[in-house]
């Protein structure tokens, strides 16, 4: 029996029609370029590269508005991961008609807690909240069943995987590069896409004799450390300043910042 080829899972937030200084946005135009090299990679049979999937974090309205339609048209599924708390409440993002809409169309949906709270900083009881209420009121509005959950911040530690299988989650996904052997686990690695990564590059993605993976696995193992030493507050302060966006004055807000597993 032929062993399937590793997935590698790509990570977006929002997409643009125009360009953005801001890392996690990713132009429309350069977006369906992404989608249409890996419509190809898909239809490649006994491809020695990787297989990809497509994964969005946070619920921006720009995922239904943009990239619904570029994915429809080309018969392609993605997993959405969603901020619960935000939905229908935050400017900017999706509310509960967009999302039944996609899951009627047959996209994956997914949590993503419930207000971006870094897992790491609950107690019990937010752990509760963010992970339990926020899976079970997606449930409830969607009428599916959720398994799936991705890390806000890609922040996790045992007690956090932990917690996520008592809440009812068989998969958790991280922001960890690096491809995922089929079938799969219950930790799931990501890339995150960056708005300055050239089509050329992210092809060289899934050619793993390329090294650009590894060479990112490195970049990540390197900024694990960096959040270890300067915690997240200080951390979020540089990643802000590097990714060209005000960093938060409140440390209740570190949330709002992921971490990017970028290339240099």
């Amino acid at each position: 029996m032929t062993q399937p080829p590793d997935r590698l899972y790509l990570l977006y937030h929002e997409l643009r029609p125009s360009r953005s200084d801001y890392s996690y946005v990713v132009e429309t135009d350069q977006f369906e370029k992404h989608i249409d090299l890996f419509f190809k990679l898909r239809k490649v049979e006994k491809a020695p590269g990787f297989y990809p999937e497509i994964t969005f974090d946070d619920g921006h309205i720009s995922n239904f508005e943009y990239a619904l339609p570029i994915l429809q048209s080309r018969a392609l599924k993605a997993w959405f991961f969603i901020t619960t708390g935000w939905t229908g409440q935050k400017p900017g993002y999706m509310g509960w008609p967009e999302l039944r809409a996609l899951h009627e169309d047959g996209q994956q949906i997914g949590a993503h807690g419930w207000s971006h709270t870094l897992l790491t900083h609950c107690d019990q009881s937010q752990l509760q909240k963010e992970l339990l209420e926020a899976r079970l009121t997606l449930e409830d509005k969607l009428g599916t069943s959720i398994t799936t959950m991705s890390l806000p911040g890609g922040r996790s530690n045992q007690r956090v995987l932990s917690a996520c299988r008592q809440a009812g989650y068989t998969q958790v996904f991280t922001s960890v590069p690096k491809a995922e052997p089929q079938p799969a686990r219950s930790t799931v690695g990501r890339l995150n896409v960056r708005g300055d990564m050239t089509l050329e590059w992210i092809a060289k993605l899934f050619q793993p004799e390329s090294g650009v993976l590894s060479g990112l696995q490195r970049q990540h193992q390197i900024k694990a450390t960096a959040k270890t030493l300067l915690g997240d507050h200080l951390y979020e302060k540089l990643w802000a300043l590097l990714n060209r966006q005000e960093p938060s004055t409140d440390v209740r807000d570190a949330a709002n910042y992921e971490d990017p597993a970028h290339h240099q």
